[in-house]
């Protein structure tokens, strides 16, 4: 798993879009990188709450998803992904690894499974994006929307580590 500190894995992958990102192409001061997929229960519980930090953040956030289940997995691969992006409206670039490569890299396990960047790409805070530990659990805390004020505020972070919930990635055999 990718530590506190440790500086983003470089990526070249395919979005929704038709575009083709790295990291060089965003140039906010944070980028949250979130492991999501087209299936999963919890990542469609936090979908909101992801355009919404962007929307709210967006001089100073760039959100990334990256899918990196098995594309033969139910619901997944890229054309199920267009569908996703353009029923959810997403407002923030969804990227395809299909090769499952850059999910290892960073160590995701789940999904979601965010990863929140400084300026600099270093990791500032692995975790959660709200405190709902079920898709059909209230949310009481926006635990992300919380960190990045605290960042913003130019405070630092209680904890760097808060572990997300949701469903395990779907590895190729």
């Amino acid at each position: 798993m990718m530590k506190s500190g440790q500086t983003a894995t470089n990526f070249k992958l395919e979005g929704t879009d038709g575009k083709t990102y790295s990291l060089k192409d965003f140039d906010k001061r944070f980028l949250l990188v979130v492991f999501m997929c087209n299936h999963c229960p919890y990542v469609k519980a936090k979908i909101k709450a992801l355009k919404d930090l962007q929307s709210k953040f967006k001089d100073s956030l760039q959100i990334v998803g990256i899918n990196s289940n098995d594309p033969d997995y139910p619901e997944e691969g890229f054309d199920n992904m267009k569908m996703f992006a353009k029923e959810r409206e997403l407002n923030f670039p969804y990227l395809f690894d299909e090769t499952q490569d850059v999910a290892k890299s960073y160590g995701a396990t789940c999904t979601p499974d965010p990863f929140l960047f400084d300026s600099e790409r270093r990791l500032i805070f692995h975790g959660r994006i709200n405190d709902a530990m079920s898709p059909e659990s209230p949310v009481t805390r926006n635990v992300m929307e919380e960190n990045i004020s605290t960042l913003l505020s130019g405070k630092k972070l209680e904890k760097d580590f808060d572990p997300s919930i949701g469903c395990s990635i779907k590895w190729k055999e």
